[in-house]
């Protein structure tokens, strides 16, 4: 358990440093994205019951998402109505596309907010200097 916490901290600590001014001075290369975080609500003033009446179709269609390793995991929003997706997408146009052909997307009831991740590239710190850089 102390391990786990004390990895917490240290991967805070070195967030925190990395994320000021020294940062820019870095020659750290930027992280690749790996992975696409899709939040999606449906739009203001969209009719519910329109909503319900999509949603077993909406459903199977992501289902099949899943079943293509599109999607790697998926959950729903805890403190309002929505869905969030790990997608197995790079590229956030390509995940715009894939989920505005689902179901709810092809009706304009539902938008998601497309977040790439990475891995955690301040963790470059932790590794040795290349010989002859500062």
């Amino acid at each position: 358990m102390k391990t786990a916490f004390g990895f917490r901290l240290v991967a805070l600590f070195v967030c925190l440093i990395a994320a000021g001014p020294a940062q820019a001075q870095t020659a750290n290369p930027p992280a690749p994205t790996t992975k696409i975080l899709a939040i999606g609500t449906l739009n203001p003033g969209v009719d519910p019951p329109q909503a319900l009446a999509i949603l077993p179709t909406e459903i199977r269609e992501t289902v099949k998402l899943y079943l293509d390793g599109k999607i790697e995991q998926w959950y729903s929003l805890q403190e309002r109505r929505g869905v969030v997706f790990i997608l197995n997408v790079t590229d956030k146009a390509a995940a715009h596309e894939m989920l505005e052909k689902l179901p709810l997307g092809v009706a304009h009831l539902m938008s998601f907010e497309l977040i790439p991740l990475g891995p955690l590239n301040p963790l470059r710190l932790l590794l040795p200097m290349p010989t002859g850089s500062q």
